[in-house]
């Protein structure tokens, strides 16, 4: 073996624990983040009223406008991650990625003291724009450290540490059974603060280009605006899916469709297999079909299947969700290559700020509607969310189109 070839060994190795790095820290963001989701039922019926009635808010304990409020206002709160991920671009990734990991989950953590709804929610609230940064920047630097042939691999593996974190988060919410037993759950988003410095050593700061092009905080140059605002608006569409779809899982199945804490768990950790399988499927088809299509594909079967989830049933319900998450696993890594890949360095970070935004605003926007749907239906039982599914999700599936007129970025190396 030639003095080369050791050195490329070497390196090979060192981007290995540089992605496993970086699908740690993906994990402890996607953890703090989905620990709102995980324990929304339990949250509801602590702060509201459950009673024998046919409307929503009798079977949750709390309004689905009110519920669909507090995840909006949790959506919301990401905006800040768009001038937080643009100084990104000035600062340096890993320094930011630090700083705001650290402070969203001492935020996260904060959230256990929560007196009231309305104060978990801006407790969460706080939090969001910091692990969105973090989440953001995790991308980035994922897509910075490596080259076409092993973008859509490593960051499919760094899906899957976010997507672990959500499970763990899940797992934890069905295992802590007591009274209030939400609080020991974001209490111990407190646990990963001492692995962050840690797991950041192991991450070189991806190379810096030219820093003279930097426009002010959240500026994008005109020439790279149209391409944005088409997988911004994709983006968005994702968001106004998955807002939804996955803020009302433990709502639905535990108050509505009265499965036990323990089986919802259960179901969010088999996901882990599908998601996993989603990933796998995203890279194959990304090299041979492209990133657009592949996108388009995990677009179309993200709002298929999150309609099948809330069709009616325990059975659509299991099977929609296990399938939504392959559709996300399918897409996430894919979309996020494609919509990092057609920027230049000096405005990555930014142009990724933006895309952050539009899913908030695509999310935003789902949870307002099907919350309010579903309250002005007034249907009871296991089809108590089908409307607010089937009017939500299928009327923007026409979106998968944008992607014709972007460029196909696989095998593009970065500028």
């Amino acid at each position: 073996m030639t003095r080369r070839d050791v050195a490329h060994s070497q390196n090979a190795v060192n981007i290995d624990r540089v992605t496993w790095a970086l699908a740690a820290l993906a994990l402890f963001a996607g953890f703090a983040q989905f620990g709102a989701v995980a324990s929304l039922a339990d949250v509801a019926k602590h702060f509201g009223h459950v009673a024998r009635s046919t409307s929503l808010a009798s079977q949750v304990g709390l309004s689905g406008s009110v519920l669909g409020l507090g995840l909006a206002a949790l959506r919301l709160a990401s905006l800040g991650a768009l001038p937080l991920a643009s100084l990104a671009d000035r600062w340096g990734r890993t320094r930011l990625v630090r700083q705001t990991l650290w402070l969203g989950l001492a935020v996260t953590a904060a959230a256990a003291l929560s007196p009231d709804y309305w104060i978990f929610v801006a407790c969460f609230a706080l939090g969001r724009p910091l692990l969105s940064t973090a989440s953001t920047l995790v991308q980035v630097m994922t897509v910075e450290l490596s080259n076409s042939a092993q973008r859509v691999g490593r960051l499919a593996l760094v899906a899957a540490g976010a997507g672990a974190g959500a499970g763990l988060s899940a797992i934890l919410h069905g295992a802590i059974r007591s009274t209030g037993s939400f609080r020991w759950l974001f209490a111990v988003a407190i646990v990963p603060v001492v692995a962050v410095g840690a797991l950041l050593r192991l991450v070189p700061e991806p190379p810096t280009r030219d820093t003279t092009l930097l426009a002010r905080v959240g500026a994008v140059p005109e020439e790279f605006r149209g391409p944005l605002w088409r997988i911004a608006t994709v983006v968005g569409v994702l968001g106004l899916i998955g807002g939804p779809a996955n803020g009302f899982v433990f709502v639905y199945g535990e108050s509505v469709l009265h499965i036990s804490p323990s089986k919802v768990a259960l179901m969010v950790s088999a996901a882990a297999i599908t998601g996993l399988a989603g990933l796998l499927l995203s890279r194959w088809l990304a090299k041979r079909w492209g990133r657009r299509l592949t996108v388009a594909i995990g677009l179309i079967g993200a709002g298929l299947t999150a309609t099948l989830a809330y069709g009616g049933g325990k059975i659509f319900f299991v099977v929609g969700y296990l399938l939504g998450v392959a559709a996300a696993g399918l897409v996430t890594p894919v979309v996020t290559a494609l919509g990092t890949e057609i920027f230049p360095h000096h405005v990555r970070a930014t142009a990724a700020g933006w895309l952050v935004v539009a899913g908030v605003v695509g999310a935003t926007a789902g949870l307002g509607v099907f919350g309010w749907v579903g309250d002005a239906i007034h249907a009871s039982g296991a089809a108590a969310l089908r409307w607010p599914a089937i009017i939500t999700f299928v009327p923007m599936l026409w979106s998968a189109i944008l992607l014709r007129s972007l460029p196909e970025s696989g095998g593009v190396e970065l500028v």
